[in-house]
């Protein structure tokens, strides 16, 4: 992605900034879900930013990275919509990809107090009051739903309301708003099962160890679509712990670059450059049965 003139991204940034500060932008964030106080603010020029390496941009994400939002395994090619985004809001801050640097950084580690290894992390980590008290988030970048996965031959996969899911086995991957879908939503008879990874739960799934898993929607549909073919989309869920959730940046408390990291997320979407890269990546990620 070619830099833009840096005359133009400070104007950019600039009009983004005031725009959150007026009320005025294209599309504000849901209700709890904008960035956090941070320790100070940062001059946004271009490529300038106060980074953990001058003239670096660092960023984390966890390993492996899944599809669809990393390919391959790979964050660093520009591939998923997760990359993409990184690489986009690096460009906007003034980083084009030869300065942009991938550390690892495991989901929990990087939503848990302390200092970080990154500027910014990006791993489908859902904006929450609760993880607001250990770390800043930029603005959403992301409107996700979570939905139910089961196998085809399991009496979930014929679910058509949550009543139908109460007496079901379900999981999630621990420290996930999957997991809270199904303690806030769900709400089965049993406790759920928790695994440390997706590629745990997967395999949970398919050894029936449990009859359906809580992912969120994009992932739904790559797990059944590439993973665990002989699995289903039973459904999306709405309302608390199912809808009006966004993904964000991760960034250390009270990071001085957490109002830059915003305003660039803010102009890609008020340019329809986060459109177009769901568009692109997120495709397959159509619309799925509601369950009530």
């Amino acid at each position: 992605m070619p830099l833009p003139r840096t005359s133009a991204v400070a104007a950019l940034l600039a009009g983004a900034l005031l725009a959150a500060v007026t009320g005025c932008a294209a599309q504000e964030p849901a209700s709890g879900t904008g960035p956090s106080a941070s320790g100070g603010s940062a001059d946004c020029s271009p490529g300038a930013l106060p980074t953990r390496t001058a003239g670096t941009l660092a960023v984390g994400t966890d390993k492996p990275a899944y599809e669809p939002w990393f390919s391959e395994d790979r964050p660093e090619n520009g591939k998923g919509f997760e990359s993409a985004v990184a690489y986009a809001v690096a460009a906007k801050l003034g980083y084009p990809k030869e300065k942009v640097s991938w550390v690892v950084a495991p989901f929990g580690r990087a939503t848990a107090p302390g200092p970080k290894d990154f500027d910014f992390d990006i791993n489908q980590v859902s904006i929450s009051t609760e993880r607001r008290q250990a770390v800043d988030f930029s603005s959403g970048y992301y409107d996700v739903r979570q939905a139910v996965i089961a196998l085809k031959s399991s009496k979930a996969a014929s679910a058509r309301s949550l009543a139908d899911l109460k007496g079901v086995r379900l999981g999630a991957q621990v420290g996930t708003t999957s997991l809270e879908a199904i303690t806030g939503t769900l709400r089965p008879s049993a406790p759920p099962a928790v695994f440390d990874s997706n590629d745990l739960a997967k395999a949970a799934l398919r050894n029936g160890q449990v009859e359906a898993l809580v992912v969120d929607l994009p992932t739904a549909f790559y797990i059944t679509g590439a993973e665990v073919t002989e699995a289903v989309v039973v459904g999306q869920l709405t309302g608390a712990g199912g809808g009006g959730e966004q993904f964000g940046l991760v960034l250390d408390k009270g990071s001085r670059l957490t109002g830059c990291v915003s305003a660039a997320v803010d102009a890609l979407r008020a340019d329809g450059t986060l459109g177009r890269l769901e568009q692109e990546w997120l495709s397959d990620a159509v619309s799925a049965p509601v369950l009530r």
